[in-house]
């Protein structure tokens, strides 16, 4: 099997940086900084946001919670509020699972066929 090299994770993001990752724009990573406390990056000398990987995993949470379930803002701000360990432990678990998935689909494509 070839060699896969791993992701280097950085110890501070940008916002841009950030909202690449999520395929969002810049001002809604900004709006949710404002609407939840759990994302709260550090600000450079220049006011320059600067995410740390604790973040990123905050706002996976949220966009998760918005965009992909569907929730209100409300709704998310209350889910967090009352089971955010159980959410982020499903949502550790689920980037596990795609993962393998991935793993799995690029070692079966790698198999010779018959």
């Amino acid at each position: 099997m070839p060699y896969k090299p791993k992701d280097i994770l950085k110890k501070y993001y940008a916002i841009g940086e950030v909202a690449a990752m999520f395929g969002v724009a810049t001002s809604l990573v900004r709006f949710w900084e404002s609407e939840f406390d759990s994302i709260s990056p550090q600000k450079s000398k220049t006011g320059l946001r600067q995410y740390t990987q604790d973040d990123i995993d905050n706002i996976r949470l949220v966009y998760h919670l918005v965009k992909e379930k569907g929730l209100t803002l409300q709704g998310a701000k209350e889910a967090l509020r009352h089971n955010k360990k159980k959410l982020k432990d499903n949502m550790t678990m689920l980037e596990s699972l795609k993962k393998i998935k991935g793993f799995l689909v690029e070692l079966k494509q790698s198999l010779p066929s018959e």
